[in-house]
């Protein structure tokens, strides 16, 4: 596949139905190792979920204040930021991943949090953007945090979610739009964006690659919380 192995072994073990205080050690880990993991990867969601929600976004974007779930050591907070975000605040289960976000100065408040074990730290309807790019997969945080995401989001907020589309993430992506798909019919949210794109990041092995492209695939969702403000005239 071109990746070097201990790149592919890496990855692999994060993705594996570990128990969570192993997954969690792994990351803590990884943390040192994981951008130039990602990059050989060639790992595109934090640009594309960025350039989604930027567009989707009214302006101005610099008061906004936004949370970065599962941030990791920043990676989405540096593509908000070429766009126009000021006030990130971001929480990761991993406190090897947190001291890498701190260290880009660009989040103004950084906590740990194991999502889908705890409450976010944060009280209802303080975001006006959540985001979730790369942890809602197989093995890692639940699809059952949605309505948690949604309580933290302002009313007329934005999410943006994203997951995999490789056959061993499919059972997962299949729970996780369920999941979307009620909250859309009960009328918590409504959906703006659900992007498939092909080239999301280089598969690990030719089984998870995608028609034997050498790479796997994805989805980009944005959603807008209900009740969204209605503009006013004049």
């Amino acid at each position: 596949m071109g990746l070097p192995a201990a790149v592919r072994d890496r990855v692999a073990a994060v993705h594996r139905g570990s128990a969570l205080p192993e997954r969690l050690r792994l990351y803590d880990g990884w943390a040192a190792r994981y951008e130039q993991d990602v990059a050989a990867l060639e790992y595109r969601a934090p640009h594309l979920a960025a350039a989604s929600l930027a567009f989707a976004f009214p302006a101005p974007r610099a008061g906004a204040r936004l949370l970065d779930v599962a941030c990791g050591t920043g990676l989405v907070a540096r593509e908000l930021h070429r766009r126009g975000f000021r006030c990130l605040h971001g929480v990761d289960g991993s406190a090897g991943m947190l001291e890498r976000a701190r260290s880009t100065g660009l989040y103004q408040e950084l906590r740990l949090c194991v999502l889908g074990r705890e409450p976010l730290p944060a009280p209802a309807e303080h975001y006006d953007a959540v985001t979730v790019v790369g942890a809602l997969g197989e093995g890692q945080v639940p699809s059952s945090v949605l309505p948690e995401l949604l309580r933290v989001t302002k009313p007329g907020g934005f999410l943006c979610l994203t997951t995999r589309s490789n056959p061993s993430n499919l059972r997962y992506k299949a729970e996780l739009e369920a999941a979307l798909g009620q909250l859309e019919q009960s009328g918590a949210w409504q959906k703006l964006l659900a992007q498939e794109v092909e080239y999301w990041e280089r598969a690990t092995t030719e089984e998870e690659s995608t028609q034997g492209t050498g790479y796997i695939s994805g989805v980009v969702y944005i959603y807008q919380k209900c009740p969204v403000p209605h503009l006013e005239e004049g």
